[in-house]
Formats: structure tokens, C-alpha cells, sequence
């Protein structure tokens, strides 16, 4: 099959999924994704759907491309994440120290604070001064920079 042959079946194919039912959609989903999506929004669907019958086709996104489109996104996005020595500390992630014969769990949020015991921080080192008492950097209490410091 010629190229131009390839790209007009690919369009077809992708102009053919607003009429079909559902049924038919998800069975496409299900051979693209291993788990279908928690909302069952038809525009969604169709959109991933066709997403991944071009990518099949024609490849998809090459690293560097991927790479920069996530630091547009990322530069535009209300919801921030922080780096910590090359560390991505994405929201939702959850930050774990034993201190004080205690487990201290800490949840990045997406304004790029963070949440200890039910109260907001503006930073990591607020919480590790919040916990231990004393003048801490966040980043080495909670074990992301390999420095060793002892609490005054």
C-alpha cells in the first residue's frame, strides 16, 4: 500500500468514528488501552481512539517532541511541580519520613505547596521545621538531596 493509499485509509477510518455506536467505539478503545477511562465522555473517546490509529500508522511522538510539550504544558499549567536535584516532584505525590519514632507522610499539592497532619506549607523545609522543631532543608530531611545534617 503507497503512502497517500495509507493516509487516506487512516482518514477514513478516523472520519468514520462519530457514527459509530458505542459498542463498536469501546471495542476499539479496548484494543488500544488496557483500561477504560473513568468518564464515558463520547468526544473523549473518539479523540484517544484516533489518536492511536494514527500513531499506528504514522508513529508517534518522537522523545524531544514529547519532552517539549511537556514543558509548554507545564509552563502554562495552574497546577505547579517542583524540582529538587533533578527530582520531579509531581502533585500527588507523597513524600515519606521516619523521625521521632514516628512516620511523617507529606503530599505534594498542585499549587506547589505541601500537605503534613491536615495543614498547607508553602515548602518542604516549613514542614521539616514544623516536625522536628529546628532549622531543617526540606529536600535533605526528607531524603531527596544526600547531604547529612544533624538537628541543632
Amino acid at each position: 500500500m503507497n503512502a497517500q493509499t495509507q493516509e487516506q485509509t487512516v482518514a477514513a477510518r478516523v472520519a468514520a468514528l462519530p457514527r459509530l455506536p458505542m459498542k463498536y467505539l469501546w471495542a476499539l478503545w479496548d484494543q488500544y488501552f488496557p483500561s477504560r477511562p473513568s468518564h464515558h465522555n463520547r468526544n473523549y473517546v473518539e479523540g484517544r481512539v484516533a489518536y492511536k490509529i494514527q500513531e499506528e500508522v504514522f508513529g508517534g511522538l518522537t522523545p524531544e517532541v514529547r519532552r517539549q510539550l511537556i514543558r509548554i504544558g507545564e509552563s502554562q499549567s495552574k497546577i505547579k511541580s517542583r524540582t529538587v536535584n533533578d527530582i520531579r516532584i509531581v502533585p500527588g505525590t507523597v513524600l515519606v519520613r521516619e523521625y521521632g519514632e514516628r512516620e511523617h507522610r507529606v503530599t505534594a499539592q498542585g499549587d506547589g505547596g505541601f500537605e503534613y497532619a491536615g495543614q498547607r506549607f508553602k515548602s518542604l523545609s516549613a514542614v521539616a521545621r514544623h516536625i522536628t522543631g529546628s532549622q531543617w532543608s526540606g529536600p535533605v530531611f526528607f531524603g531527596l538531596i544526600k547531604t547529612q545534617r544533624r538537628p541543632k
